[in-house]
């Protein structure tokens, strides 16, 4: 079996879609990312940097004023909503489809049978500052903050900071480190008899 070429993958005989969407990423990186947005058909005020993608664009659902960062992937395989004014960082991965359980039967390429979508949403005025990830089917509500370096498993109401707990956790883990070792350095000063 021989690869296709990049000829190949361009030509009239492979799927007109994947064509399109190939031809439109390598046109926009020779525009602004005001002008982006009006070439991919995203709403008024948006703006997407260079190297972001959007997966399967037709099932991709955009606020006015959105903000997408450099090398953002937003994949709306199973469906993408994003809300007005709101902000994605750069290098961030907003996910509405998994493949992990196809990888772990070693199906990889040959079925599509165990990928999993489900559709993500994120609210409007929010910030997603990267690089971070928003796993498939999660909700976001309006006004929500996620810090750097965070993974969003949870649905997050309106107005919610989002606080990674595996962050909490190595926080507890160092305080009760410090603890047991205060300990012995107390138990240490004891009188032994």
């Amino acid at each position: 079996m021989t690869t296709p070429s990049f000829q190949h993958i361009l030509s009239t005989e492979s799927d007109p879609a994947l064509r399109q969407q190939i031809l439109g990423y390598a046109m926009t990186e020779m525009m602004t990312d005001r002008g982006t947005c009006p070439f991919l058909g995203l709403p008024d005020g948006c703006r997407m940097r260079e190297r972001a993608k959007i997966l399967c664009p037709e099932k991709f659902e955009c606020g006015k004023n959105v903000w997408i960062g450099e090398g953002a992937v937003l994949d709306a395989q199973g469906g993408l909503s994003i809300g007005d004014e709101t902000q994605i960082g750069l290098g961030v991965m907003v996910w509405s489809h998994s493949s992990h359980h196809q990888a772990l039967k070693g199906e990889t390429g040959s079925s599509r049978e165990r990928i999993i979508y489900k559709a993500t949403k994120i609210g409007s005025c929010c910030f997603i500052a990267g690089p971070s990830v928003i796993l498939p089917g999660v909700t976001i509500g309006d006004g929500v903050l996620i810090p750097p370096m965070s993974v969003v498993g949870e649905d997050l109401p309106d107005g919610t900071i989002f606080k990674d707990t595996r962050r909490d956790l190595k926080k507890l883990q160092n305080k009760v480190e410090l603890l047991e070792k205060r300990i012995d350095e107390l138990l240490a000063r004891l009188p032994r008899g």
